[in-house]
């Protein structure tokens, strides 16, 4: 599948797929289930049954195979990156092979390959649009392949001002080389840890360690490897929750669901094409 060229060079982008392709020897029948109850707690009363599922920079694959399992008639799937794309398809060699998931390489930023796509009843893309380099035309993009009366389901890191600027510079040193990926993560891990115990003592949970024993309950997700993810994920944008609102609302969307962060992780944003 034929990409485009970005602003951002490949070699000082993070590279996700290397860290989802460590990220599936966690994934166990476990795992898939706690994720496709995730989705199914997101989406809401919006029933998968039967619609047909765009994922947009589908990464490890576990969204869209739990869009399988809650039973979509037609799964599309795409990375920007080739090891992510390997990953979804060992996903769905060893648990759905025979299930209607095309899975491919491709760019939220190409327009004519997202037109070429067609229409879906749902377009899903979380935590992918404000890594791609440009993500005002991703979110322009992302929006095309939804069909008339059709959801949209995104999620965009939260502008934090100041502190967004401070990780965006963490987050592209990091990239530069070798060494600085080492010596990074001492402070940064420090930094989630330290931080992780004080909201525990302060909101009185005994035990520290369900933290990181139990985060797989949250979409199914590990914690080292979000970790990674987050102080690695470059190209790094952010968004303040009414400018993704309003950038939609002129394209001809209502808001359904919002859920925001006031710290650094995403706010998700569910819209209906009207």
């Amino acid at each position: 599948m034929r990409k485009i060229n970005i602003k951002i060079e490949d070699t000082k982008r993070f590279q996700f797929g290397d860290n989802w392709k460590s990220f599936l020897n966690t994934i166990d029948s476990e795992r898939i289930k706690i994720a496709e109850e995730s989705l199914k707690e997101k989406m809401g009363s919006i029933n998968l049954e039967n619609k047909t599922f765009l994922d947009i920079g589908c990464g490890s694959g576990i969204f869209s195979l739990s869009a399988i399992n809650l039973n979509a008639n037609k799964v599309h799937s795409f990375d920007y990156d080739y090891d992510s794309v390997e990953c979804a398809k060992y996903l769905k060699t060893n648990y759905k092979s025979n299930s209607n998931w095309t899975i491919e390489e491709g760019s939220v930023l190409d327009e004519d390959y997202i037109k070429s796509l067609g229409e879906f009843d749902i377009v899903y893309s979380w935590g992918v649009l404000h890594h791609t380099g440009n993500m005002f035309k991703a979110l322009n993009n992302a929006a095309i392949p939804v069909k008339k009366g059709g959801i949209l389901f995104i999620s965009i890191y939260n502008h934090q001002g100041w502190k967004s600027r401070i990780w965006f510079k963490i987050k592209k040193m990091y990239n530069k080389n070798i060494v600085l990926k080492q010596f990074l993560k001492i402070p940064v891990f420090s930094y989630f840890i330290i931080g992780g115990l004080l909201i525990d003592i302060f909101y009185y949970r005994l035990n520290p360690i369900l933290r990181y024993s139990e985060y797989k309950k949250h979409r199914g997700m590990s914690i080292y490897h979000d970790w990674i993810d987050w102080l690695g994920g470059f190209p790094f944008e952010y968004a303040k929750p009414e400018t993704i609102f309003n950038f939609f609302k002129k394209k001809g969307f209502i808001l359904e669901k919002l859920n925001t962060k006031n710290g650094h992780g995403c706010n998700e944003f569910i819209f209906r094409k009207i």
